[in-house]
């Protein structure tokens, strides 16, 4: 992703998903301060993306909406707690995103499975993959 533009679109919607259970946890914050970091964006535009509302971003590779549901739903992950608005709302933000719902569940389910909430890369993309053929 080389667009400034976009990689804030995506901080944006990450901040808004953080906050869906009501609260912003400590974790939270720490993780998206990573992803930040990750995607190179300043600490200056970050702290402001805080104030700003959600703007929808379309990505347009297949990869990059693969990445970016899985960033999420490590996010919903790092608090320790998982709430059912969350639950609800990465469902939401996958089908939009235009991934098969039944990789979005096979996906959220090994993650709960998971003693460190996460994945390996391989068996992720793998989900996605076996829905295409």
């Amino acid at each position: 992703m080389t667009d400034y533009k976009e990689r804030l679109a995506l901080l944006t919607e990450m901040i808004a998903f953080s906050v869906v259970d009501g609260r912003l946890h400590e974790r939270e914050c720490l993780f998206l301060t990573m992803i930040a970091e990750e995607l190179q964006v300043s600490k200056a535009d970050f702290k402001s993306l805080f104030h700003q509302e959600e703007y929808p971003v379309v990505i347009k590779s297949e990869f990059e909406r693969i990445q970016q549901f899985y960033r999420l739903a490590l996010l919903m992950h790092c608090d320790g707690v998982l709430h059912e608005r969350e639950q609800i709302k990465i469902h939401e933000i996958g089908i939009n995103m235009g991934l098969n719902p039944h990789a979005i569940k096979r996906v959220l389910k090994a993650m709960e499975a998971s003693p460190n909430k996460m994945i390996p890369p391989e068996f992720l993309l793998e989900v996605f993959q076996e829905q295409l053929n």
